[in-house]
């Protein structure tokens, strides 16, 4: 039995509440293990650390992104995100290093794209570009800076 009827409120019995304390060690378990080892691989219990701390009133704020030439002879950003390249954007900027000493990482990119949009203009260069704004007393100071890390030509 599920539970216990006391009038109109039921009462969880043994079994429920057991499963329900199982469930949440397993749970914390879990984020516990994904905040320890600190990487986007063990999403949804991965840490939550880009959304725990403010940005500081003078800091630099950098952002990730890659830009492709298509063969339409078109510059897009690519969509990081399942849907667009079937990659995410946490991917990216947690293997930008990686990107950064072997550009060839780039080609899944392309890949990922022409495999999910085969009506679509195709990719034939690639590059990871870094934008830093820069704030001053809590405000945007200027444009932001961009910074090629990587190139990659497609392969076909």
């Amino acid at each position: 039995m599920a539970g216990v009827t006391d009038g109109e409120q039921v009462r969880l019995g043994r079994v429920g509440k057991g499963l329900r304390v199982l469930v949440a060690v397993a749970g914390i378990a879990l984020l516990i293990n994904g905040s320890v080892r600190a990487s986007d691989d063990a999403w949804p219990f991965g840490p939550m650390s880009q959304y725990a701390m403010s940005v500081p009133d003078d800091a630099k704020i950098d952002y990730t992104r890659i830009s492709a030439v298509t063969d339409a002879g078109t510059t897009v950003d690519v969509p990081l995100n399942i849907e667009g390249a079937g990659v995410a954007r946490a991917e990216i900027e947690a293997r930008a290093g990686e990107i950064e000493k072997n550009p060839a990482l780039l080609q899944q990119v392309a890949d990922g794209w022409a495999r999910k949009h085969p009506d679509k203009p195709k990719y034939v260069k690639l590059q990871l570009i870094r934008d830093t704004t820069q704030l001053v007393n809590g405000r945007v100071d200027g444009p932001p800076a961009s910074q090629v890390l990587a190139t990659w030509e497609v392969r076909r």
